[in-house]
């Protein structure tokens, strides 16, 4: 079953018990007494270094692997109770005030924020106060993330108007959630039922979404390692052919590649492999001057006949 952000804090915090009172667990029973397999827990375990007792980036949890046990280090340094520093509880309260307000938060989350929101701002005094006066907006993703996990939480399905690129247009299409996750942006993975295929939307391309009454019953299917990134071409994929300029060589470093051959000219000739060459067309018309597509040829020309069509409505626009 498919883990929702909530969820995944849940056993986080979980977990931190569970490693402070096991030294030296072995990753493989950690992972079958969260119920989770190795990978999602080495996973979890390179998040929660980033995590301690300090907003400001002292007192961390010291916990690494060996890819067999699991060590915490200083497990007598973060125990100690949570002691906040005026900044600390205004952004906390700042932040809680803004979570409680999201659209499609579960109820019972809202209530129990509210509560745990009222007894810091109590134990806050003065700073807490203060905090009331500020307040935060969220853009339209916060949105579309709640009503999401609610969606994956209450396994329903969902209703969307959802803008592709590639094509430049608005799609409306129901979709069975399977997760969410983040590479760069937020995504969302779930099952199609306009092309009946698991696909991945990006949560700032959703412009409209609601909670449907009927059931979400994705297929089983087995969750796609990202650890590589979320674009991994195929072999069978056909094959692209980009030269660049020296104004262009982001591209490498943005795109994966089966290579970047420097051009004399201090550019690169970049070879990558796409399941949709005609989703780089937009490429091209951001390069400009900056690269052009060289193979297959019939991508080529088309790339040239949208910059021409781009050029000629910039001219009848001036």
């Amino acid at each position: 079953m498919a883990t929702n952000a909530i969820d995944q804090t849940r056993r986080m915090l979980s977990l931190v018990t569970y490693l402070r009172e096991r030294p030296g667990a072995h990753v493989q029973d950690v992972a079958r007494a969260f119920g989770i397999t190795e990978d999602e827990l080495i996973s979890d375990l390179d998040v929660l270094p980033m995590c301690g007792t300090s907003f400001r980036g002292g007192d961390l949890l010291d916990i690494d692997t060996d890819g067999d046990r699991i060590w915490w280090h200083n497990p007598d340094d973060v125990a100690e109770p949570l002691r906040l520093a005026a900044d600390e509880a205004t952004a906390l309260l700042v932040a809680a005030r803004a979570v409680a307000t999201l659209p499609g938060l579960r109820e019972s989350d809202r209530e129990a924020l509210v509560r745990a929101t009222a007894k810091l701002e109590t134990a806050a005094g003065e700073s807490g106060a203060a905090s009331s006066r500020l307040s935060v907006t969220f853009e339209a993703e916060g949105g579309v993330f709640a009503d999401v996990d609610r969606a994956i939480s209450e396994r329903r399905r969902l209703w969307l108007r959802y803008y592709s690129p590639a094509r430049d247009e608005l799609t409306e299409r129901e979709v069975d959630p399977i997760r969410l996750f983040a590479v760069g942006h937020t995504y969302m993975e779930g099952w199609c039922r306009l092309s009946e295929a698991r696909r991945t939307f990006r949560l700032d391309r959703v412009a409209e979404i609601r909670l449907l009454d009927a059931p979400a019953a994705p297929p089983e299917l087995e969750l796609r390692d990202l650890s590589a990134g979320l674009v991994q071409p195929a072999a069978e994929d056909p094959e692209v052919v980009i030269e660049v300029g020296t104004g262009g060589r982001w591209v490498a470093e943005y795109y994966p590649h089966d290579s970047a051959e420097e051009l004399p000219d201090g550019g690169l000739r970049i070879t990558l492999r796409t399941p949709d060459p005609a989703s780089l067309r937009r490429l091209a018309l951001r390069l400009g001057g900056d690269g052009r597509i060289v193979a297959p040829p019939d991508l080529a020309d088309s790339a040239r006949e949208a910059a021409r069509e781009a050029l000629a409505a910039y001219e009848d626009a001036v």
